[in-house]
């Protein structure tokens, strides 16, 4: 499963318990198979039939298929400032994958952390998506950064979300809603991770920002999966 997979499942998950759905309405349509993805990307999800791609596209069909209120009351304002977060999530993402698949400080725990958690995977084979993320990352720009560049563009992204995200409460408010599930969704991949990236470090440091995941993640974390 890439890490923007988990990410979104994070997201996904957040607006469930934020709604009192069951979680089988996550585990009914997540599908992580490349080789039927709209574009040969991940994440895409299979929903009667019917094949979604995009994190935010999926979002946004969950939340319609099943008449969420999450954004109900958001003003247009609001919703121009969440899509533009979400486009800046799409390019942290690059960074956060980078800092795994690439860097070489941090691709061994990486690797033995994705051995260790899925245990039908090899050696050889996560060789291989290194390569071919290698390539993803020339095609895409970011393989082309030297290390401190990319890093870079994440803690800019990073610096946003800090400065947006508040002290108390949420992005628009005293109530949750699908922003904070996606951000939510980048920052504990990041924050609960057991590697030590500059994107990390930051973090850390962002009081705010580790009030915001922690309090997402313990809503989370207390919702039995078996509801």
């Amino acid at each position: 499963m890439s890490m923007v997979s988990i990410s979104l499942t994070l997201a996904i998950r957040v607006v469930l318990v934020f709604l009192f759905l069951p979680f089988s309405a996550l585990d009914k349509v997540l599908d992580f198979r490349t080789s039927a993805a709209p574009r040969g990307q991940l994440p895409y999800i299979v929903d009667d039939g019917e094949t979604i791609g995009d994190s935010d596209t999926i979002i946004a069909h969950v939340i319609a298929k099943n008449r969420l209120k999450i954004d109900a009351a958001l003003t247009a304002g609001q919703r121009d400032m969440s899509l533009l977060i979400t486009r800046m999530l799409d390019d942290l993402y690059w960074v956060m994958s980078y800092s795994r698949w690439k860097d070489e400080r941090f691709w061994p725990a990486f690797r033995d952390a994705l051995l260790r958690e899925h245990p039908s995977l090899t050696e050889a084979g996560l060789r291989k998506a290194q390569e071919f993320n290698f390539q993803r990352y020339h095609f895409q720009g970011i393989g082309r950064y030297a290390p401190d560049a990319a890093y870079a563009r994440g803690l800019a992204d990073l610096k946003v979300l800090a400065d947006i995200i508040p002290a108390n409460g949420y992005v628009h408010g005293e109530t949750p809603t699908s922003i904070d599930a996606g951000i939510y969704g980048f920052i504990a991949s990041i924050f609960f991770y057991d590697i030590d990236p500059p994107l990390k470090q930051f973090v850390v440091s962002a009081g705010n920002m580790v009030r915001h995941c922690r309090v997402i993640h313990d809503v989370v974390m207390a919702r039995p999966r078996s509801t």
